[in-house]
This record gives structure tokens, C-alpha cells and sequence, in this order.
């Protein structure tokens, strides 16, 4: 006879199991898999930013910084150069998922990591930019070491992280808020080379403003694109969730971008993914227990 004690032990016990596969699915796609870096040591360590930094809790929430890094990525692409480094340098073509890891990797060991590695990817990502050159779809000469490409990227990357936030995880962040986070994260930016980088919320909209002359969506842009919202889930079961924060990464672009992009949404359409996407939030919440920025709040003695 099953009694009331066996049932909710058996219960617990599948409900720890079903958090803990769903927590390894997203390992597989984010660069803790990689296992090179251990953000838990060394234990007090505050890394490049800490616990009191803006950036820790924007950059903290995995289902909000995935639909921000599929829209920073889309963003990218509109700028030639950007994008020919990507076309003539990079493997996305045979392993689109590896190089998301490594993004990945990199954007939460600068985060979350301690100050010596944060610091030794940062020398490895400049070592590389050297050796990307070449020319782009407009027959314009690039460095990914350039300056302002540098630039480009990060305000593209950090303008979208910081949407999708506040989407989808905290749209109260206050103003001053969200512009010592683009202060704060302007730091890894300034790292690797870039200059001139904007630093508030005003001059990131006037940036923005000043860049849209310069970009443009072409055929090779069209190919990543194709590539990116195709690229491989983890299981069968993770499909139709990328599926959606492919969607919800779309929708996050500025609107003058969807349109560049050809992208059209429908307000019905906009409604649905945003309650996919909350769904999928609270799930992932849930079930992911040991990320980046728990192991961080570890190192540094903090808890939840």
C-alpha cells in the first residue's frame, strides 16, 4: 500500500530530477559547460564588478540574457564589418551552438569570474581580434581590433541586455540604475580596446542615432540570420523553447531594426511569446540552482 509519505517522497524525488536535468540542458548551452573557468574561487574574490554592481543582477537572469544575446546578435549583423568578421573568421557555418558557448563563456567569466581570469579572457579575445581583418560585404578594409567596431559591439550587446531585463525580468530597474549598468559594463568594453564608449542611456540613444547611416541588412546578413534562428537545441524537448526566445530575441530589436531586418510582428503574435516567455522564465528560475551568478554570490560570500 503507496502511503501519503511514499507518494510526496516519490514526487520530491522526480521534481529534483526534473530540475536537474533541465538545469543540465542549460549548461550544455551556455559556456559553464566548458568547465575552463571556476567562478566559485578564488572565495572572496569580487571579480571585475562584485555584488553591489548593476551588472551582476542584469547579466544573473539566464532566460532574459539569452533572448538579449540572440538581439545584441541580430544587431551586430546590421553593421558590415561586424559582420564580414563573422562571415570570413568564425566557424558558425559547421558549430553555430559552440560559438553561442563561447559567447557565452565569455560574457559570464568577465561578469561573474574572478579578476585573473576574467582578465586572461579578455587578453585571449584581444589576441584573436589581431588576427580578424580583412574586407567587408562593402568593400571597406576592418579590424576587429578597430576602436569603434569594439564599440559597436558592445553597445549593441549591452543596449540589448539590458532590454531584454528589463522585459523580462525587472522592469523597475530605475533610471539611475540602468545607466551605472552601462557605465559598469563599459569597463570590459574599454578592456578590449574600444573607445569613446557611450555611457548612459541618453548617449546610448544618441549613439544608436548616430550609427543607423551605417548599417544595413544584405544578403550575407540574411544567411547568419537563417543560421542563427536555426541553430541546433539541445534536446528535442529545449526545441520549441529556443523556438520562442528566438521570437522574444527578435522583438527585442528596436523597432527601426525590425524593420531593417524584415522582421514583422503582429500585436497577437508579440503577446504570445511574451507569455511563453515568462512561463519559460519561471521554469528556468526554478530549476537552474547552481549558474553563474549563484557560484559567484558563493565565492563572495553572498546568498540569495
Amino acid at each position: 500500500m503507496v502511503t501519503r509519505s511514499d507518494f510526496f517522497g516519490f514526487t520530491m524525488i522526480n521534481m529534483d530530477w526534473i530540475r536537474h536535468k533541465i538545469q543540465q540542458q542549460v549548461f550544455r548551452l551556455n559556456g559553464l559547460s566548458l568547465n575552463e573557468f571556476d567562478l566559485s574561487q578564488p572565495v572572496g574574490d569580487p571579480g571585475l564588478f562584485g555584488p553591489d554592481s548593476v551588472v551582476w543582477p542584469v547579466h544573473g537572469d539566464f532566460c532574459a540574457m539569452m533572448c538579449g544575446g540572440i538581439s545584441a546578435l541580430l544587431l551586430q549583423m546590421l553593421h558590415p564589418a561586424a559582420l564580414a568578421g563573422v562571415w570570413d573568421h568564425s566557424s558558425f557555418r559547421q558549430d553555430m551552438t559552440g560559438r553561442l558557448r563561447r559567447t557565452s563563456q565569455f560574457v559570464a567569466v568577465t561578469t561573474f569570474g574572478n579578476r585573473a581570469d576574467a582578465n586572461t579572457l579578455i587578453e585571449r579575445v584581444k589576441r584573436i581580434h589581431l588576427r580578424v581583418e580583412g574586407v567587408d560585404g562593402c568593400g571597406h578594409a576592418y579590424a576587429a581590433s578597430d576602436p569603434a567596431l569594439l564599440t559597436w559591439v558592445h553597445v549593441a550587446e549591452a543596449s540589448c541586455f539590458l532590454a531584454a531585463h528589463l522585459r523580462y525580468k525587472n522592469p523597475h530597474l530605475s533610471l539611475s540604475d540602468q545607466d551605472r549598468y552601462y557605465a559598469e559594463s563599459a569597463r570590459v568594453a574599454e578592456a578590449l580596446g574600444a573607445e569613446q564608449v557611450p555611457k548612459s542611456r541618453q548617449a546610448i540613444a544618441e549613439y544608436l542615432v548616430m550609427m543607423r547611416p551605417q548599417l544595413c541588412c544584405d544578403a550575407r546578413t540574411r544567411e547568419v540570420t537563417r543560421l542563427l534562428l536555426n541553430a541546433p537545441a539541445p534536446s528535442w524537448q529545449a526545441k520549441p523553447v529556443m523556438k520562442t526566445m528566438m521570437l522574444a530575441g527578435m522583438m527585442l530589436l528596436p523597432e527601426w531594426a525590425q524593420q531593417q531586418s524584415d522582421f514583422r510582428f503582429s500585436r497577437w503574435q508579440q503577446w504570445q511569446t511574451e507569455r511563453k516567455i515568462a512561463l519559460i522564465a519561471a521554469v528556468l528560475r526554478w530549476s537552474i540552482t547552481h549558474g553563474a551568478y549563484s557560484r559567484a554570490q558563493q565565492r563572495v560570500g553572498r546568498n540569495f
